[in-house]
């Protein structure tokens, strides 16, 4: 997989031969400086492909860690690669002025079914876009997300506590 994304992304930790693990990280800080696009948007925008996102910022902050299942079939490795490098294309497309910086498919992920759905669509790319960035996914369906973007670090700053008096 790593050698699948070589060229669209640098994979942190590989040795001379260029190998890793079976876990690769994805170093995506670059992105920030070039198109303000960070982990947390490649995550969520793989959401709209179908994929669960994969972990963010550990070990590396700015990292996002790949690590595929060993029962995972290979056409669907191959698939979350292909996600990956069309993410690549969608920064591009920031980094060369064609899409906007702060309103654009990675920024507004994931994409819910109400969104994409609504009468009203306000974004200046296409729900087709938003919701059906690939063609492999009219034929394989996908899971939506329930919810568009939160907080994350809210209730790990707001603790509230729930537990009963002692």
């Amino acid at each position: 997989m790593a050698a699948q994304l070589e060229g669209h992304y640098e994979i942190l930790y590989r040795n001379k031969n260029k190998k890793n693990a079976h876990e690769f990280i994805i170093d995506t800080r670059e992105f920030k400086k070039t198109a303000g696009v960070t982990e947390e948007d490649i995550a969520k925008r793989l959401m709209d492909y179908g994929f669960h996102a994969p972990t963010v910022s550990f070990p590396v902050a700015g990292g996002i860690m790949v690590e595929p299942t060993e029962s995972e079939p290979k056409i669907e490795m191959d698939r979350l690669c292909d996600a990956l490098r069309n993410i690549r294309e969608e920064i591009r497309e920031i980094e060369e002025g064609k899409a906007d910086k702060t309103n654009n498919v990675l920024k507004n992920s994931p994409h819910t079914v109400q969104v994409v759905s609504s009468d009203e669509w306000n974004y200046p790319y296409t729900r087709e876009k938003a919701a059906f960035p690939v063609s492999w996914i009219h034929s394989r369906g996908k899971f939506w997300a329930t919810v568009s973007r939160i907080d994350n670090v809210y209730g790990e700053r707001n603790l509230m506590c729930s537990c009963p008096p002692m």
